[in-house]
């Protein structure tokens, strides 16, 4: 797991728990926006060939 998976799912669970726990304002829903941008964006990046093959 790299850094920036964890971090996305770090903001994910401060999110649950700040919304859950107090009366979230609106600024805190960005930890959601982020942390599952940078959650699909590492997991697509990582399985996405990195150029043309060179094998023939």
């Amino acid at each position: 797991m790299d850094l920036t998976l964890l971090a996305g799912i770090v903001m994910l669970v401060v999110w649950g728990g700040l919304t859950v726990a107090t009366e979230a304002p609106g600024w805190i829903h960005l930890l959601l926006t982020a942390g599952v941008f940078l959650v699909i964006w590492r997991i697509v990046v990582r399985d996405t060939p990195s150029g043309p093959g060179t094998s023939r």
